[in-house]
């Protein structure tokens, strides 16, 4: 059974963190087993231990955080008057494109209509198979034909 959630009092902030697998599931057990929220618990923690008004209290904080696993050795604080500001971090990977083209891919990489695609490959210009009803369209060949390179 987990906690009955309620709603967030006014004076809370938001926190994303990630947590070590191990350490996240020592969370959940705990939180089980006291039958309190995760929040809740992270908050006592914090109150009890987190004490960054004092020199004792910011050493102890940085050895542990030097001492977390894949810790990084420098953390950047950004403090900014403007509340929308938000600073996070961004990922991006490209998809992988495909080696074979469907109609609608060949035509959105020649950047013309789609029927202008199935008319070239009607006519016997545009390199590509048909396939039962459908056509498709190798993706080097389509290059390869758009430079030049290929007879058509």
């Amino acid at each position: 059974m987990s906690p009955r959630r309620t709603p967030a009092p006014a004076d809370t902030s938001a926190l994303f963190v990630r947590l070590p697998a191990a350490e996240a599931r020592k969370l959940d057990r705990a939180a089980h087993a006291v039958g309190a929220a995760k929040k809740d618990l992270v908050a006592g923690l914090v109150a009890r231990y987190v004490d960054p008004d004092s020199d004792d209290g910011l050493h102890a904080l940085r050895r542990l955080g030097a001492e977390a696993p894949g810790a990084l050795p420098r953390r950047v604080v950004v403090e900014a008057d403007d509340p929308q500001l938000v600073v996070g971090h961004h990922s991006f990977r490209p998809a992988d494109l495909p080696d074979v083209l469907t109609p609608a891919q060949a035509a959105t990489l020649l950047q013309v209509d789609e029927d202008a695609v199935l008319a070239l490959a009607e006519e016997g210009r545009l390199p590509g198979r048909r396939i039962g009803d459908e056509w498709r369209f190798a993706r080097a060949a389509v290059v390869a034909w758009l430079s030049g390179d290929a007879e058509g």
